[in-house]
């Protein structure tokens, strides 16, 4: 598992500063459909495991075959792939090279706004990966709904999330990161009040839904953001993505730890607060051309 994750997690920043690089030599809003396809993968994955404990294979069989076939699917498509350095030969912003070194990697964390947009993705990642974990547990526990249909509405959510991610991208461009975040942030507030306070089930749904929409668009934005200054887009990203990190690994522990004691559903007040943190915090990552002085 360490090793899955230290490999998980270099791969995380490496491929977002890729498609960052991607963003900037075609001038328009695409980071949000990449992150749509980690979210159908998601779906998928949800469906092959149910599939898996449908036929009774065991996990050692059923892990061993994906393992095989992510390791095919990567050694083939990367060797199309280009260095995101090539990018700075046609970017007419350019002006220097890439920063390297220690030093320019400790140097963005005080640079102005990785922190808040650490903030960002910190309270999209945990409205994310809160629903990961929890959710269909919720919704057992919470309103008392079958196993079954606990996963049901775990796939209604990466539905929802995938499809605001696709939906979402050419409205980027239209209204600017700035308002499609706070957009999202109302959204995903709303979604979980009617999760948490919700007397009845199909209510609670919708607000899965909402959930959905608003926490799709948080984690790639705010990954764009930081990658905005391509001298030092990869230890920006890193940095970002270390604060957002925080919501996959302290999060989940404390969200059960509250849940043993106050349920569930009262422990997403947690996440509550930190979208709202990420709505107030969500200025910060601003295009660059839509800035003023």
């Amino acid at each position: 598992m360490a090793v899955f994750g230290f490999a998980n997690g270099t791969l995380d920043v490496a491929m977002n500063v890729s498609a960052a690089a991607n963003e900037r030599v075609l001038g328009r809003t695409i980071m949000p459909l990449f992150h749509a396809s980690f979210s159908l993968g998601t779906m998928i994955g949800a469906l092959l495991s149910a599939g898996a404990e449908l036929v009774n294979l065991p996990v050692a069989a059923h892990v061993g075959i994906l393992a095989l076939v992510i390791a095919a699917i990567a050694l083939v498509v990367t060797r199309w792939f280009q260095s995101e350095d090539l990018g700075h030969a046609v970017e007419s912003t350019e002006s220097a090279p890439p920063e390297t070194g220690w030093r320019s990697r400790l140097a963005v964390w005080t640079m102005p706004g990785t922190i808040l947009i650490g903030l960002i993705v910190l309270g999209m990642a945990t409205a994310e990966g809160s629903a990961n974990d929890w959710l269909a547990l919720a919704m057992v526990d919470g309103h008392g709904v079958t196993n079954a249909a606990g996963t049901t509405i775990l796939f209604i959510f990466l539905t929802a999330m995938t499809v605001a991610r696709i939906a979402g991208t050419p409205l980027i461009d239209r209204f600017g990161r700035v308002f499609m975040l706070r957009i999202s942030a109302v959204s995903a507030i709303i979604g979980l009040l009617l999760v948490i306070l919700s007397p009845v089930v199909p209510l609670a749904v919708v607000g899965v839904v909402l959930w959905g929409f608003g926490a799709a668009l948080g984690f790639p934005v705010g990954l764009s953001a930081a990658a905005d200054d391509s001298r030092n887009a990869a230890a920006r990203v890193s940095a970002v993505a270390t604060i957002g990190y925080v919501a996959f690994l302290v999060l989940p522990p404390v969200i059960g730890f509250l849940g043993e004691h106050f349920g569930l559903l009262h422990a997403l007040f947690v996440v509550l607060i930190l979208i709202v943190i990420a709505g107030f915090a969500s200025s910060a990552a601003r295009e660059p051309s839509r800035r003023r002085g």
